[in-house]
This record gives C-alpha cells, sequence and structure tokens, in this order.
C-alpha cells in the first residue's frame, strides 16, 4: 500500500508540565529513568526523505515539541522540500527567539493548547505550569508576527474540554477572539482507556477519563455550555468548532473504516520511530506496529501487524483499543 501523504512526527517523548489528561506522566521516557527522549536529527531527516509523497507534516505527540533542541531545524528541513509543516505547542516554554524562529522556520500553523480561560482552572490542568507566562508568551509571538511581512504561522486555538473547565468554555471563545486567534477547536478526552489490555499504570488515566469526560455529564449542562459558546462565537465572528456532546449512532455492523480512516490515512511515529496506528493512542506499549528506524519505513508501513491490524478495523469487530477511541466513536 502506497504512504500517505500526511505524516504526525513525535519529536518529544518526555514533557516539561505534568498534565492531568495526559498519559505523559505515566510513561518512563526520558530523565529521571533514563535519557532524553528526543528523536535524533538524523533520525528525523531519514525518516522524512523516505516518506515518499509527504505533503502535510505535524511536528506533535504526547511531549512539549519546542522542548527539542533541534525542533526549528526540523520545521526548516522539511518546509524546505515544500512540506506544510504544523504543531501543537502550549507556549510554556516560548520566548523570544523561539518566536521569532516560529515566523522565520518556515512553520505553517501553530496550534496552542489553551484548557482554561482562568489562571486556576489552567494551573490545576497544567501542574507547574504558570498562566501569566502563556499570556505573556502569546504577546511575543503576535510581535514577532507583526515585524513579519509573511502572515505564516497561522495561529489556531485549542482545548479540551472536559467537566471541571466546560463553565469556561464561553470566556475561551472570547479569548480566541481577542488573541486574533483563526480558530477554536474544541475536543473531548480522546480516549477512556477502557481496552481490557490496557498496562496497569495507565488505570489512573482511565479513573481521569470516567471522572472527567462529558460523556458521563448532564446533557442539559453540556448543551447549556456549548449554546452560549456558539452565541458568543457568532457575535464576535470567531470560528468554533465543537465536538457532539453524544456518540453517532452508526448502524449494526458498520465497517471500521467509515468510522475512522486514520491507519490508511496518515502515519504517526514516536521519537523511537515506533509506529502506532494514530495519536489517539498515544503510546507504543498500547499498540505498536513496528519501528521505522530499526525495519525501515514501507516494511513497517505494509508489515503483517500493521496490515492485520488495519483489517481489523475495515471489519464490524474492530481492534478493542479503537473501541475506546472518541474518533472511533463520532465524538472527537
Amino acid at each position: 500500500m502506497q504512504l500517505p501523504t500526511y505524516l504526525q512526527i513525535e519529536p518529544v517523548g518526555q514533557c516539561n508540565l505534568r498534565c492531568q489528561m495526559c498519559s505523559i506522566q505515566f510513561r518512563q521516557d526520558g530523565p529521571p529513568y533514563g535519557p532524553l527522549a528526543f528523536m535524533a536529527y538524523d533520525d528525523f531527516t531519514r525518516l522524512v526523505d523516505r516518506w515518499q509523497g509527504l505533503e502535510d507534516l505535524h511536528l506533535q505527540g504526547l511531549g512539549e515539541p519546542m522542548m527539542h533542541p533541534r525542533f526549528f531545524d526540523m520545521v526548516r528541513y522539511a518546509a524546505s522540500k515544500g512540506i506544510r509543516v504544523t504543531t501543537n505547542s502550549n507556549l510554556t516554554l516560548l520566548n523570544e527567539r523561539r518566536a521569532a524562529a516560529c515566523v522565520a522556520s518556515g512553520l505553517d500553523a501553530l496550534h496552542v493548547s489553551i484548557d482554561g480561560a482562568t489562571a486556576e482552572t489552567y494551573e490545576r490542568i497544567r501542574v507547574r505550569s504558570r498562566y501569566d507566562r502563556v499570556i505573556r508568551n502569546l504577546g511575543l509571538l503576535r510581535e514577532a508576527r507583526r515585524r513579519s511581512s509573511d502572515h505564516r504561522p497561522h495561529v489556531r486555538m485549542v482545548m479540551v474540554v472536559m467537566r471541571q473547565n466546560l463553565p469556561e468554555l464561553p470566556d475561551l471563545v472570547r479569548f480566541a477572539h481577542e488573541w486574533a486567534m483563526e480558530s477554536l477547536f474544541v475536543q473531548h478526552l480522546c480516549h477512556d482507556f477502557g481496552e481490557s489490555t490496557l498496562p496497569a499504570h495507565y488505570r489512573p488515566m482511565r479513573d481521569f477519563v470516567q471522572e472527567q469526560t462529558l460523556l458521563e455529564d448532564d446533557l442539559s449542562r453540556v448543551e447549556h455550555y456549548f449554546g452560549l459558546a456558539r452565541e458568543v462565537a457568532a457575535e464576535l465572528g470567531v470560528e468554533l468548532r465543537l465536538p457532539r456532546a453524544r456518540p453517532k449512532t452508526h448502524p449494526p455492523g458498520t465497517p471500521g473504516r467509515e468510522r475512522c480512516d486514520w491507519p490508511w490515512a496518515g502515519g504517526y511515529v514516536s521519537y523511537a520511530g515506533d509506529a502506532m496506528p494514530c495519536c489517539m493512542v498515544s503510546t507504543p506499549d498500547r499498540a505498536n506496529m513496528g519501528n521505522m528506524f530499526v525495519e525501515g519505513v514501507e516494511a513497517v508501513w505494509n508489515g503483517d501487524v500493521f496490515t492485520a491490524f488495519r483489517d481489523q478495523l475495515a471489519s464490524a469487530e474492530p481492534p478493542e483499543i479503537c473501541r475506546s477511541c472518541a474518533l472511533y466513536a463520532g465524538i472527537f
């Protein structure tokens, strides 16, 4: 099977913050457990070169991409080949130099992750963060873009909505307008970690999702705040994307490929070269298709493990890990 034109690469497998909703806190990549969990630059360039027909590259995984000392070299390398490069960042590590690099490197789009409209909520979700620093860094980014004749990177905002920050959703729409974000993309918690094969150390993550997911919340409460957010977005002219409040109903026997085509349409590779079906899986100890650094890109993409996974997903009985996924359920 031909390689897709979209690829997502995880440059960093460790994080600078402990985030309540992120499974990285249960991984033992990087200090203090081992060496820095950064993708080697030479591995990155080889992967990009061997991914024939690549058009879109998204640099994001579980770690904050700007932790990587050569992150902007990665952006420049891919952009110089005519590849559209995008990334997600919590902006906590942005400074004046990195803001200038965002503009000069050829980065096409920067998706800023902000999950609270108040310091209290934001700093509770992103432990050890400082809300005022993120605001300052947004100012640095805006000033760097203002000094440039190029409108890139396009700046968009993403939010993971859950019970504890749902009431702040209308104010986050106002926040997006105030900072001239091109859009606000709101999503549910991506996975409920419900598979029976879940490694034991992820069970606290499963408990957190069950406690915070809106799928178990009062529907009238969810629709109330969703409705307020839509009203504010319409008033201010903000492009707002909201997820479904409840799972989409599929006819019995609907094959998985009609619910999710990610394992056919795009690749996802960890900092260590491990290929996963998608970023929703998030960690290779839950589903690993093979290592592209060791086995080769096409050998893994068209290998027996990945092929068997796709075949099962295309059937009416998908892999168990997919049944726990917000995208498969139609609520992402």
